[in-house]
């Protein structure tokens, strides 16, 4: 919850930024602040970065099928029917991948609610797992808070920078965030604190997938059981969205760099640079979960969802503040 309040205060720092471009994505106004070559060579770089965090969430979402479901298919051929799907659905535009979120996220939430409801009535949960709370103070939740969470997931929403300009009513975007930050950390805080009172803290702290191994332990009237079907299902429709947004700012991104008209004719090299990347981005799943806790949050989240947008709306703010003077002046 403290990540989430930090996540709030950068989605206030993104929508700061749109509001002072409101008719073009992040990889543009830089160029705009910052000047051509300095500007593009930084969007350039986003560019970068979210092709990278699409690679990775690839990454992820193919490494847990193989791991819990799959265990006898390689990994090239899981992402690649990942990459097809998003592909696809990229290549037909911004509004089909959100009136696709419209329907799946019904689904979710009724997964969601079931799963819960059915943890309840199982008589799963033991609240005493969840004692003692802040055992060792509140310095390592903060310090959790501010070195992970803050950054994943809650900073990711930086994406969005690539797809405000293209909303239909821009005044509800701030609103609109941050319900949906709300939501989502509510949610997530929700789940972990489920998790614990389930299984325990060190039954957690060994397991890859928690909420799997939650849903595991489900067992209704003696038939309902081994759901693990809808744990995949939420896994996948999660992954799909969270790549395509990624793989979305990239292509974006690419465009106006390069000045092409039509975005989407660059979804399928695009999708084959996607795939390698997400193969070779980590020679095994150790290296890449090592990468992702370790590397990722100081030396990519940082910089590109914080210290590079703070310093943008601090020159963008003086910028407009001198023409303000100006204006008085004369």
């Amino acid at each position: 919850m403290i990540g989430l309040a930090g996540g709030c205060c950068l989605f206030w720092i993104y929508h700061s930024l749109y509001s002072y471009y409101p008719e073009i994505p992040l990889t543009e106004y830089i160029q705009q602040i910052l000047g051509s070559f300095l500007g593009k060579v930084l969007a350039f770089f986003y560019v970068l970065y979210f092709m990278y965090i699409a690679a990775r969430v690839l990454r992820d979402f193919g490494e847990m099928l193989i791991i819990v479901f799959y265990p006898q298919t390689p990994l090239f051929i899981m992402n690649v029917l990942m990459v097809l799907v998003v592909v696809y659905t990229i290549s037909k535009g911004i509004e089909v991948i959100a009136r696709t979120g419209e329907l799946l996220f019904i689904i979710m939430m009724l997964i969601g609610i079931s799963g819960t409801v059915l943890i309840i009535i199982s008589g799963l949960i033991e609240i005493s797992n969840l004692e003692p709370m802040l055992e060792e103070g509140i310095k390592p939740v903060i310090k959790t808070a501010f070195t992970q969470t803050l950054f994943f997931p809650f900073g990711e929403v930086i994406v969005f920078a690539m797809v405000l300009p293209y909303l239909n009513q821009k005044s509800k975007a701030m609103k609109t965030g941050l319900l949906g930050l709300g939501l989502s950390g509510l949610i997530i805080a929700l789940i972990m604190a489920m998790n614990i009172s389930v299984l325990g803290v060190n039954l957690i702290s060994r397991s890859h997938f928690p909420l799997l191994s939650t849903i595991q332990t489900i067992e209704f009237a003696g038939f309902l059981q081994r759901l693990d079907i809808t744990f995949m299902l939420s896994t996948v429709i999660g992954g799909f969205f969270k790549i395509s947004m990624y793989f979305y700012a990239s292509m974006v991104g690419t465009a106006n760099l390069f000045n092409i008209k039509n975005s989407a004719q660059l979804a399928y090299p695009l999708g084959l640079l996607l795939l390698v990347l997400s193969i070779t981005i980590a020679s095994n799943f150790s290296e890449h979960v090592y990468e992702g806790l370790q590397i990722v949050p100081l030396y990519v989240h940082l910089p590109f969802q914080v210290i590079i947008p703070v310093l943008l709306l601090s020159i963008v703010f003086f910028k407009n503040r001198n023409k303000q003077r100006k204006r008085i002046r004369n």
